[in-house]
């Protein structure tokens, strides 16, 4: 018999509803989709949504922007599909970031 608990996978329990495994805790959505970017998946907003579960996948990268990856949206010419790819941050990026430092710009 399997039980389903909220933010942990399902954990096998005996008829009396007693786990006999351990609970393992899951990653987040947003952890998810930032260790697929990381291993250079290109990931689609569907394949986001579908994949991950993930209720607003604009979201999802928006917040991994904040923390810090460079997420870019590319779009095929061909076909027109977009998918989100991590990269190296633009130079510029990179010392305007410095430079908000310097002045003292706290997030």
């Amino acid at each position: 018999m399997f039980s389903s608990v909220s933010n942990t996978e399902q954990v096998k329990t005996s008829e009396k509803g007693v786990s006999s495994m351990a609970k393992k805790k899951t990653m987040t959505i947003q952890k998810r989709v930032e260790n697929a970017l990381l291993n250079g998946e290109a990931l689609t907003s569907n394949a986001i949504k579908n994949r991950f579960g993930a209720g607003n996948p604009g979201a999802v990268i928006q917040a991994l922007r904040f923390k810090g990856l460079p997420v870019f949206l590319n779009t095929n010419k061909r076909t027109g599909v977009k998918v989100y790819r991590t990269g190296k941050a633009p130079r510029m990026v990179v010392g305007l970031g410095y430079k908000a430092l310097a002045k003292g710009v706290q997030l």
